[in-house]
């Protein structure tokens, strides 16, 4: 034997010890589990559900099931609710995004409060120009919010459209300004909360429309275990903050803490709400409706994904309660070792047929590659569970695209053939791998670039706020998922790739104060 051959033979002999053999399983346990989740998600009654209703006559089925709902008597008696979006960047899909919102055919009373930090953000003057052509129509204002100081932009924007709001207001929704919703979707949050004053949060679910780049598919794989609620049977965990129904009054008078709790030093307005929650043991659901399309820049490369992914590991950095710092540190902790779990598996399987593929081009016998053949057995079994977790992600997907189609029946159909199951298959290896070094580098930097503000935390909450020079280099000029201008004048698409962008990561990652990412 060679000496490559002799390597490859050593290590796939390794790879066949009790311990590899275990890491392989579980990497099979882990795809089997998430198959098993998705396939218990994608069976959705709505659809069933609407399809009789149209069958009987009911061609608004997408608004209600029943008809009688739409009656003048019934609208008359809605609850007002207002609409807070906060706002940072103007892109490609924003028009089109406030334009499902701002023409939703609820039938009550309906405010919508776009709150931005200042008069120079690209989106003020975007949303009122679109203001001006309904405001005949629809209750619609923009809000100046002017910068935060103890919590982070987002939260200062909430906060502020909430107090804002009109006193007779009984719900308040808050949408991120990326979401495309349906034209029922505010009154199926509404009749949810009516039939429960229970539910502390109502909540829903993103569906990426991925745009070609890796960097897209990577982020419709790392939201796709949301879509896991549809399997809670409306009662759920998970706490999207692109889209959160509660009370107004909870807000009016700071029960629970929900107001003070985000204001002091609150980063993430989704993990601060869901620590709440669990805290006073407060409902959270979500229907099954409350799925949205959410496109994704056309030109999302690498880098921006991984500031993404940055933001979304640093949330476990922030907590309210010792014991949502332990719950945190366990997720930090679980979701780490799944992840590699899930990759290990994968680098083991391409030792393994590289050394089949070696040894039987170089016509050596079954006897001489004993271990070989032991691996490739696992492989086989790898690939077969890797075959199920992508087709019931699919078959999840093609539910889901189903359901927005049918909510949304004026809207450009969504379609199922824009996905590549390859880059799927890609960005689960990729983003599994990458998660651990993301809430590493998290723990250990606290500190984090969103949107051109740098955000310190100690003890879970945010200590210090810098803003960031658009002169400085690495000042973002985009947004990372909807690729918005972050400033008035437009700047260049970013350049930088993402090996760039990492080396720039690791570089600051015991100065965080001298590099922006």
């Amino acid at each position: 034997m060679s000496s490559l051959d002799m390597f490859l033979f050593s290590l796939s002999r390794t790879f066949c010890s009790p311990f590899a053999v275990y890491v392989q399983i579980q990497g099979c346990f882990i795809c089997l589990t998430l198959a098993l989740g998705w396939a218990l998600a994608s069976y959705v009654r709505e659809i069933k559900q609407m399809k009789e209703a149209m069958q009987n006559g009911n061609s608004l089925s997408f608004l209600c099931h029943d008809i009688n709902e739409l009656e003048h008597f019934y609208q008359a008696n809605l609850p007002r609710v207002t609409v807070v979006m906060p706002l940072k960047g103007f892109g490609e899909h924003n028009l089109h995004n406030w334009r499902s919102q701002i023409t939703s055919l609820y039938g009550g009373p309906l405010e919508f409060l776009f709150v931005v930090e200042s008069t120079e953000d690209p989106a003020y003057h975007a949303i009122s120009r679109l203001i001006s052509e309904f405001e005949d129509d629809v209750d619609v204002k923009v809000v100046v919010a002017g910068l935060s100081t103890t919590c982070s932009q987002k939260i200062h924007n909430q906060l502020v459209g909430v107090e804002k709001m009109h006193k007779d207001t009984k719900y308040v929704l808050f949408l991120d300004d990326d979401v495309r919703i349906h034209p029922g979707s505010i009154g199926a949050l509404t009749r949810e909360m009516e039939k429960n004053p229970e539910i502390f949060i109502q909540t829903g679910y993103p569906l990426d429309l991925p745009s070609g780049s890796l960097g897209s598919y990577c982020i419709y794989e790392y939201h796709m275990p949301c879509s896991m609620g549809f399997a809670t049977g409306g009662r759920t965990f998970f706490l999207w903050g692109g889209c959160m129904m509660m009370h107004a009054d909870d807000f009016r008078q700071d029960r629970y803490g929900v107001v003070s709790g985000l204001k002091d030093g609150g980063y993430s307005d989704d993990m601060t709400l869901a620590a709440i929650a669990g805290a006073h043991k407060r409902l959270i659901t979500s229907p099954p409706v409350a799925v949205f399309p959410h496109p994704l820049a056309t030109d999302l490369n690498f880098g921006r994904y991984w500031n993404y992914l940055r933001k979304q590991t640093f949330v476990l950095e922030s907590y309210t309660t010792n014991i949502n710092w332990v719950m945190n540190r366990a997720l930090f902790g679980v979701h780490c070792y799944l992840s590699w779990g899930f990759v290990a598996p994968f680098f083991i399987a391409t030792i393994h047929l590289a050394a089949a593929f070696r040894f039987y081009s170089n016509g050596y016998s079954l006897e001489e590659t004993a271990y070989t053949s032991a691996g490739l057995s696992l492989v086989t079994f790898l690939a077969i569970c890797t075959l199920v977790e992508l087709l019931s992600m699919w078959n999840l997907t093609r539910i889901e695209v189903q359901l927005c189609n049918m909510l949304s029946p004026e809207a450009p159909q969504l379609s199922l053939a824009t996905y590549n199951w390859c880059l799927v298959f890609i960005a689960l290896l990729v983003d599994n791998f990458l998660y651990p070094l993301s809430a590493i580098k998290s723990h250990f930097s606290q500190s984090i670039n969103w949107s051109g503000i740098r955000y310190y935390l100690k003890h879970g909450k945010i200590i210090k706020i810098e803003r960031t020079e658009r002169s400085k280099d690495m000042s973002p000029v985009f947004t990372d998922l909807g690729g918005k201008h972050l400033y008035g004048k437009k700047g260049m698409p970013a350049r930088g790739s993402f090996l760039g962008s990492l080396s720039r990561s690791l570089a600051q990652w015991h100065q965080p104060k001298k590099f922006d990412n």
